[in-house]
C-alpha cells in the first residue's frame, strides 16, 4: 500500500514553501476540520440523536431553520473562537458578524461559513455539507462588518465538506483543488483526490426547472438548446442533474464536469439571486476556477464582485468553461442586442 497523506501533512508540506508561513494557518484548519468531524457524526447519527427536524425559528433571510442548522453553526464557532487564530466570524445563520470573546486573543483570519448547506435535505437523508471561506484580517483590529466586505479574489482558501456515502473534504488555498476522505478509523482526512480538474466541455447541466417561468430570455435560450438534444444548434444530447444541495452538485461538476445555474430572475427584482455571495458562491467559485472552471452571474465574475452587505444574493453560474463562456456570451448579445 502506497504511503498515505494525512490533510496536515499536506498543508505542512505546501506551507514550507513559503518564506513567511508561520503555522498559524495549518492551525486554523485543523480547527475547522474538527468541526467538521463533529458535525460528520452528527449528521450520520442523524434521527438516533434527535436531531431531525424543525427547530421553529428562521435565519436573517427569512428560512426555516432546521435543528442541525442551528448545532451546526454552534460547533463551528465554539471550536473557533477560542483558538486565537480567528479576529472574528460570520455565519449565514446570524444577523451579524460574530465577536470573539474577549477573553481570547484574535488572530490573523476572517472565517465565514455555511454550517449545514442542503439542510432542507436533511430529514429526507441526501446529500448536505459545509461550506467555508478564509480572508486575512487587518492587524490590531476588532472587525466589524465592512472588514468582510471583500472581493472573493482576495480568499486565501476556501473549501467544503460533503457529508456523503462517505465524508470529503474539498480544499483549495489558491494552488489548485484537492480531495480528502475521512479514514473514520483513524479519525484523518486522508489525501485521496489530487489536483482536481473539470474537464472544458461537457453533456451534463443542473437548474431549477420549476423556476422557468421566471428566467431570463439568455437562460431559457440556453436550457432550451440542451434539452433539444443531438436535433438542435449544439448537436449533442444533454442530462439533467439537479440535487439542492450546492455541495453535492459542486463535487459531481470537480469529478465528471458540467454546468450549474441558479440563474437572477424576474420574481423579485430586490433580490436578484438565491444564493449567498459570501458564503456560498464566493467559495465555490474559488474552488471551480480553480480547477479549471469558470464562475459568473452570467454578466461578471463571481470573485470580482465588490459585496455591499453581508447576506448580498447573487446570481451564479458554474462549472466547465466553455458551457459558462456559452450562458456569458448569451447574456452579452441579449443585453446588447446591437453588437
Amino acid at each position: 500500500m502506497s504511503e498515505q497523506v494525512t490533510l496536515t501533512q499536506f498543508i505542512i508540506e505546501q506551507q514550507r514553501g513559503l518564506p513567511d508561513a508561520s503555522g498559524t494557518f495549518t492551525l486554523l484548519l485543523n480547527n475547522i476540520v474538527t468541526a467538521c468531524k463533529q458535525i460528520s457524526h452528527r449528521v450520520n447519527r442523524g434521527a438516533l440523536l434527535g436531531v431531525l427536524g424543525s427547530a421553529g425559528t428562521e435565519n436573517v433571510q427569512g428560512e426555516v431553520q432546521k435543528k442541525l442548522d442551528i448545532i451546526t453553526h454552534e460547533i463551528i464557532v465554539k471550536a473557533l473562537n477560542w483558538s486565537g487564530h480567528v479576529g472574528g466570524m460570520a455565519s449565514e445563520e446570524t444577523d451579524d458578524p460574530i465577536k470573539i470573546p474577549k477573553k481570547y486573543p484574535k488572530g490573523k483570519y476572517l472565517v465565514l461559513f455555511d454550517p449545514l448547506d442542503g439542510s432542507s435535505n436533511i430529514d429526507i437523508n441526501l446529500t448536505v455539507g459545509t461550506i467555508f471561506s478564509i480572508l486575512r484580517c487587518r492587524e490590531g483590529v476588532d472587525p466589524e462588518t465592512e472588514d468582510f466586505l471583500r472581493r472573493g479574489a482576495e480568499q486565501v482558501c476556501a473549501g467544503f465538506v460533503l457529508y456523503g456515502p462517505s465524508t470529503m473534504l474539498i480544499l483549495t488555498t489558491g494552488k489548485g483543488v484537492n480531495g480528502f476522505t475521512l479514514d473514520q478509523d483513524i479519525g484523518e482526512f486522508i489525501l485521496t483526490h489530487c489536483n482536481m480538474r473539470i474537464p472544458e466541455e461537457t453533456e451534463e447541466f443542473a437548474i431549477n426547472m420549476s423556476n422557468q417561468r421566471y428566467w431570463e430570455p439568455p437562460v431559457r435560450e440556453y436550457i432550451e438548446e440542451c434539452l433539444a438534444g443531438e436535433t438542435g444548434q449544439r448537436g449533442k444530447n444533454f442530462n439533467m442533474r439537479w440535487v439542492a444541495s450546492l455541495v453535492a452538485d459542486v463535487y459531481r461538476i470537480l469529478n465528471r464536469g458540467g454546468v450549474f445555474l441558479y440563474p437572477a430572475d424576474l420574481r423579485n427584482p430586490d433580490k436578484p439571486g438565491k444564493l449567498r455571495l459570501m458564503y456560498e458562491a464566493n467559495p465555490m467559485s474559488f474552488i471551480i476556477e480553480q480547477a479549471g472552471g469558470l464562475s459568473s452571474t452570467g454578466r461578471e465574475p463571481i470573485l470580482d464582485i465588490k459585496p455591499q452587505s453581508i447576506h448580498q444574493r447573487t446570481p451564479l453560474i458554474m462549472g466547465s468553461k466553455r458551457e459558462v463562456e456559452r450562458i456569458i456570451d448569451l447574456h452579452r448579445r441579449f443585453d446588447r442586442p446591437e453588437v
